[in-house]
Formats: structure tokens, sequence, C-alpha cells
């Protein structure tokens, strides 16, 4: 029986991809008999309340007037190094470079020598892709990566990209992003009802922050070029404000054919009654979205970049076309449509991917390998 380890996890506690991972990870971690310390600035929106196992330590920000800024990563260092002091912590998991993975390699310095975790840290994409092209964060990223114990990311492509953009000073693992469903709370006809769509209408799902990399532009183009236009409806889970688009959206003339749900904490209900899923982002590291419509045999089409090629088999699990391509990825849509059957070979085949490659029971088991070998060097 292995022994029980001490984690503390630094997320981001929104909506978006390495917040979800990093709360969905912790959950399987104390499920396994791990005790688990989740430290932020607000409690992980799919955290359960009350779970055994588990505690959440928030961090206190304080907007001094000397700073112009509210400063978060030393606050955030501050916390993690109390919590690692009186919980005994062997394990800080970092989600990101910066601020996160930052913060507790400088918490572990607070320590002395007895009392010090080893430091694993995830890159989940924007830490390499952005603010490792960038001069003000780049040495930060690389001195935060050389004094880690143990780093990885969640797709070989983003591998690659950190090691061609940093020098990182490790080897570095890919352990991709994992997903365990819920059970959906209403069946597919009343999901299908509350969002206004009829049994001839196909379901398109975007479920995303509405960051840039996004491109929210293209994806409202995508949707204004499908043919017969009363075909669909899109619903887009928007993990932020949607107001900025809706302009777009009377533009292109998609007020009928366009459903917005804003605050969604759970996407199972809505993957559950969607037909397919539909992603036009410019870069993606892997595209946690995808893979959960994945485990509800709904397959998506998809711009091929990134790592999601990694994701989606093109023309197996789903629909690929080259970024930009409006048109190519509307009759993409249009094919998945017209052909239901074509539809449910394709969403058969993402479902038997996603259990294959993508689930806890393999990625969970991946982590923990990774938190033994940093102790194991560092003893």
């Amino acid at each position: 029986m292995e022994s029980t380890l001490r984690i503390g996890i630094a997320c981001y506690p929104s909506v978006g991809g390495s917040g979800i991972l990093a709360t969905a990870l912790g959950v399987e971690l104390a499920q396994r008999g791990h005790e688990v310390h989740f430290v932020s600035y607000d409690r992980p929106v799919r955290l359960p309340v009350d779970s055994p196992g588990i505690s959440f330590h928030p961090v206190l920000i304080h907007g001094y007037g000397i700073f112009g800024h509210a400063d978060y990563t030393l606050p955030l260092a501050v916390k993690l190094a109390e919590v690692t002091r009186t919980h005994r912590l062997d394990i800080l998991h970092a989600h990101y470079a910066v601020p996160h993975a930052t913060a507790a390699v400088l918490a572990r310095e607070f320590l002395p020598d007895g009392q010090r975790p080893r430091v694993v840290t995830t890159l989940h994409g924007t830490d390499t892709m952005l603010l490792g092209r960038d001069p003000a964060y780049k040495p930060v990223i690389r001195h935060t990566l050389v004094h880690s114990d143990a780093i990885t990311t969640v797709s070989r492509f983003l591998r690659e990209e950190t090691l061609r953009l940093i020098e990182a000073g490790h080897e570095i693992e890919v352990v991709p992003n994992f997903y365990t469903p819920g059970t959906p709370s209403r069946n597919r006809r009343q999901v299908r009802e509350e969002l206004g769509v009829s049994e001839d209408e196909a379901l398109l799902v975007h479920v995303s922050n509405l960051r840039p990399v996004k491109r929210i532009d293209l994806l409202l183009e995508v949707a204004a070029r499908i043919r017969p236009r009363s075909s669909f409806k899109l619903l887009i889970v928007a993990g932020d404000d949607f107001v900025p688009f809706r302009n777009e959206v009377r533009r292109l003339q998609l007020e009928e054919r366009i459903v917005v749900r804003e605050n969604v904490t759970g996407v199972e209900d809505y993957f559950a009654a969607a037909d397919l899923g539909l992603i036009t982002s410019e870069y993606e590291s892997f595209c946690l979205s995808i893979l959960e419509a994945m485990t509800f045999a709904c397959p998506s089409v998809s711009t091929a970049v990134g790592g999601i090629p990694e994701v989606i088999e093109d023309g197996v699990s789903g629909l690929l076309r080259p970024f930009g391509d409006a048109d190519g990825l509307a009759r993409a849509v249009e094919s998945l449509i017209a052909e239901p059957s074509f539809r449910k070979r394709l969403g058969a085949a993402a479902q038997q991917r996603a259990l294959d490659r993508f689930s806890a029971a393999r990625i969970v088991p991946a982590y923990l390998d990774v938190y033994r070998q940093a102790l194991e060097a560092g003893a």
C-alpha cells in the first residue's frame, strides 16, 4: 500500500482548463487517501464543499497604494509557506509557472531545510506561449522552472514549445489532461427544451472563458456560414461576460441561432444534450472542453492548432480544419449535421478515445509517479 502524501495545490479558481484540471486532480487524489490543500485567492469553482481529505486556504490580497497595483505573488508565497509549515506538506503542485510556481519556489525558501516541500510545476500553455515570449517574464519563468523539482506539460506540443522557448533546466514529462464527468441533472429533452432547440435542429456547443485566443469572432463567423441556417443552434457556455460580442451577433444576424449561458460550473447537462462541439481557437495546448465533449460521445469540429491533434484523431474521433478556414469549419459542421450516422460513429470513437487515453484511472497515477520521483530525487 502506497504511503499517504500531503499535497498543496496552487491554481486559478475560475473557469478555465488549468483550474478545472487542478481541482479534478485534487479531488481524485483525496479519494485515493491523500491529504490535499488548495491555496488560491478564491475557492475553485468546481471544488466540492466539505470533501473528505480536502482543505481550502484563501489568500488575502491587500491593495497598498504604494504598489500602484495589488500584488498576488508575494501573499501567495507567504500563504503557501504557512500551509506547508502547518500541515507538513510533501509536495507543492503549482498549475502555471507565473504566479503559482514562482510563489511556490519562493515559499520553499522561507522554510528551513527539513520542512521544504518538493515543487512540481505543470505548464498549461499561456505561461510558455505568451509569457515565455515576453522579456519581462521569460527570465522569471526560466528561474522558476530551473528551481522546480519536476515539470509537466499537458501535451507533447507544449513540451516541445517550452524546450524551444525556455531553457527549463529539466526533463519535461507530458501528463495529459483528464476528465471525469458527473451525472447530468436533466435529460436530453429537458435541456433542449430549456435552450429552445427543436428536434430537427442540431445543438452545437462551445465552452470557453472567451479569452482572445479562443477567437469568438471566428466562432461567430463560422456559425454565420452554416447552411441551412435553420439547421442548428449554437450554445456558448461562457466563462466570462459575453456582452462584448453581442454587436457581432447582431451584425451577423445570429440572434435566433445563438444561446448563451454564463456562470455555469457544471457542463454535463449541456454536453449530454449536444450533437457536436465547435472550437475555433488560434492556439490551444490541449483544450479540455473537447475532452469533456468526448466523454459524452459528442464529437467536435475544431481548428488543428497546438495540442488539439493529440486529442482529436482527425476523421476518426472528430474533424480538424486549419485555423482561419471559416468555410472549411462550416462545411465540416454541415457534414455532421447532415449525416447523423457519421456523427454517431465519430462520437463513439471519441468516447472510447477519452476512456483509453484521458481517464482519471490513467492520468492520476502518472501525477503520483511524478510526485514520487521528485521526492526520491530530493532525498
